[in-house]
Order: C-alpha cells, then structure tokens, then sequence
C-alpha cells in the first residue's frame, strides 16, 4: 500500500501526464468541484466552471506540453510542488498580451497544490511573463 505522500506525488505527476494527453474531460477530473486555481500574474478562480473555460481559452491560444517534470509532496499527502518546463506554441492572440504568429516558447514553472480525497483542490501556478514576452519577440 502506498503512502499518503506517494498518492500526492502520483496524483500531481498525472494531472501533468493527464494534460499533456489534451484529454480535458479527465483532466477536470483531478478536480475538485470547488478547486481554487491562482493563475499567473493574474486572479483567483473558483470551480470546475470557471477551470473550464479557463482551459478553453488556453486551448485557442496556445499549444503546450509539460516537460522535465519533478514532483514533490509532504508525508501527509494534502500539499504538493511541481517545477517543470513549459514547451508551447502561441497560437492565436490572447486577450490584453501581444499578437501571436506561432511564436514558440520554453519557460520554467513552479506550481502548488493543495489536495483533498485524491482530488486537487488549489493549483497556484508561477512563472516569469517578462521571459515569455521576451520569447514571444516583444521584449529584447
């Protein structure tokens, strides 16, 4: 039988295999209904719904997979970190940020989570947006 802190490393490492897959009707799954997710720079959203959409606008704008993936846990299994490499394409222009034209990109995220009964309850996630403009040419 596994650890508690062995069911968070394994939970985290899927929600990142889950999503690479593009399946989203599995990775909302690894949510839980009142999940909390802090997005980047930006604001805190509350719910499935909002993740939803959420990962619709991200899907229009962008092409992205997870790569070099570390994972990491406490013993009793209800808090969790990931660092990994973001490796994306900019696809179609997002609200209020530059132009898009296929830019492509890799940037380092750190991401938190909070879990509750195998399921993630907060994704915090971090990464740096001058970098990003910066790779996206608006920034030299």
């Amino acid at each position: 039988m596994s650890t508690p802190q062995q069911q968070a490393a394994t939970l985290i490492r899927n929600y990142y295999t889950v999503f690479n897959s593009g399946d989203r009707t599995a990775f909302l799954a690894l949510l839980a209904e009142d999940v909390v997710h802090d997005i980047n720079q930006g604001g805190t959203e509350t719910g499935k719904t909002a993740f939803r959409a959420f990962l619709a606008r991200m899907d229009r704008s962008y092409r992205e997979q997870v790569c070099d993936l570390v994972v990491f846990a406490d013993e009793d299994g209800t808090r969790g970190a990931a660092e990994f490499f973001i490796e994306g394409e900019y696809l179609a222009t997002d609200e209020g940020l530059p132009p898009a034209n296929g830019q492509r990109y890799r940037l380092r995220v750190g991401a938190f989570f909070e879990l509750r009964d195998g399921l993630v309850k907060r994704v915090t996630n971090y990464y740096n947006l001058e970098e990003w403009l910066r790779q996206v040419g608006v920034t030299k």
